[in-house]
C-alpha cells in the first residue's frame, strides 16, 4: 500500500510537471506569434532564425522552421550530453512549434489577432510572455532546445566560458543578422530590448529579485552515499555531509547540507526520493549565498541585518 501511495504520488508530480511546461509553451508561443514575428522582431536563438526565414520565405511557417532546425541541435546533444537529458527539451520544443503553427492558423481564420504597433510595447509584451513562458519551461526541467542545448555542449567543451555568454553571442549573431534581413536597425535594437526584457524575466521567476539568494536542503537519509553521488552527478551542486544524533533512538546519522537554485528544488527533491523514499528533507530559503556556484564574495552584495545596531557611520547617515 505504502508503495502505491508512493507511485501515486510521483504520477501527480509528472503530471504537474508536464501540466506546467505546457503552461510555459503556450506563453512562450503567443509571445512570438502575437507580438515578435508580426512586428519582424528577431528574439534571437533558433526562434529569431526561423522568424527571419518566414519573412524571407513566408510560406515557411515559424513552429515547423523552428522544430527542422532543432532536429540536428538535438542529435548533436544526445551524442554528446546523452539522450536521457533531451527528454523535456524535445518535448518543450515539440509543444511550442505546434502551438505557433495552431495559434498563426487561428490568426488566419480571424479568431486571433496578432499587434501591429509601438515596437516598445511589442518588446515588453513580447518579452514578458516570452520570459514567464520559459521560466515556467525551465523551472520543471525543460527547455525549448536550441540555443540552450549549443551553449552547454559548448561549455562542457570550453568550461572557462559560462554559458550565459556563449547564448549571448548566439543572440548577438541573430539580432546583428536581422538588421540586414529587415533591411532596418531599429528592428535589431527592439530586438536586443526584448532579448534583454526576456532574460530578466526569467531571472525574476526563477531566482526572485536578487540572483543572490536560493535554497538549502537538509536531507536526512540512510542512503546518504547514493543521494551524494546523485547530487553532484545529476543536479552538478556540492553536498556537505554533516554528523548527528537521532532525537529518538539516539543512534548516529548523517545530514546532507545542500545548497541550490530555487529552479533544482523540485528536481533535487524528486531524485532524493527516487532513491530513498523514507528521507527526511528540509528545505529552507537563503537571503545570500556566496561562494562556488553562486556569487563569488567580491560580487555579491551583503544581505541586509535588521536589528544591527552597530552601523556604520555612513549607514547611520543615510538612514537619517
Amino acid at each position: 500500500m505504502r508503495k502505491k501511495n508512493i507511485l501515486e504520488k510521483f504520477d501527480r508530480m509528472f503530471f504537474a510537471d508536464y501540466l506546467i511546461i505546457f503552461f510555459g509553451c503556450i506563453l512562450y508561443a503567443l509571445s512570438v506569434v502575437l507580438f515578435t514575428s508580426p512586428n519582424n522582431i528577431a528574439p534571437g536563438g533558433v526562434i529569431g532564425v526561423s522568424t527571419m526565414l518566414n519573412y524571407v520565405f513566408p510560406f515557411l511557417p515559424i513552429g515547423t522552421m523552428t522544430l527542422v532546425l532543432n532536429i540536428p541541435i538535438f542529435l548533436w546533444g544526445g551524442f554528446a550530453l546523452g539522450w536521457k537529458y533531451l527528454g523535456r527539451s524535445v518535448l518543450g520544443s515539440a509543444v511550442s512549434s505546434v502551438l505557433m503553427d495552431f495559434f498563426n492558423i487561428l490568426i488566419d481564420n480571424g479568431v486571433m489577432s496578432y499587434y501591429h504597433g509601438d515596437g516598445m510595447l511589442v518588446c515588453i509584451f513580447g518579452g514578458l510572455l516570452c520570459g514567464v513562458g520559459l521560466a515556467l519551461i525551465f523551472y520543471r526541467g525543460g527547455s525549448t532546445g536550441g540555443t540552450d542545448i549549443i551553449s552547454r555542449i559548448m561549455h562542457e567543451k570550453m568550461p572557462h566560458v559560462s554559458m550565459g555568454n556563449f547564448i549571448l553571442l548566439i543572440d548577438a549573431l541573430v539580432v546583428t543578422s536581422s538588421a540586414f534581413v529587415y533591411g532596418n536597425i531599429e528592428n535589431a535594437l527592439y530586438a536586443a530590448i526584448c532579448i534583454f526584457m526576456n532574460s530578466k524575466l526569467i531571472d525574476t521567476v526563477l531566482y526572485g529579485v536578487s540572483r543572490n539568494n536560493g535554497k538549502l536542503l537538509f536531507i536526512v537519509t540512510s542512503k546518504y552515499d547514493a543521494v551524494t553521488d546523485a547530487i553532484l552527478s545529476k543536479i552538478d551542486r556540492g553536498v556537505t555531509l554533516l554528523n548527528a544524533e537521532g532525537g529518538y533512538q539516539r543512534d548516529e546519522k548523517r545530514v546532507l547540507l545542500c545548497a541550490v537554485r530555487p529552479q533544482q528544488v523540485h528536481r533535487t527533491n524528486l531524485l532524493v526520493h527516487e532513491i530513498d523514499p523514507n528521507a527526511f528533507v528540509i528545505i529552507t530559503t537563503a537571503n545570500a549565498i556566496k561562494g562556488r556556484g553562486f556569487y563569488s564574495y567580491d560580487e555579491a552584495p551583503n544581505p541586509p541585518v535588521y536589528g544591527d545596531k552597530d552601523l556604520s557611520a555612513n549607514e547611520k547617515k543615510v538612514d537619517n
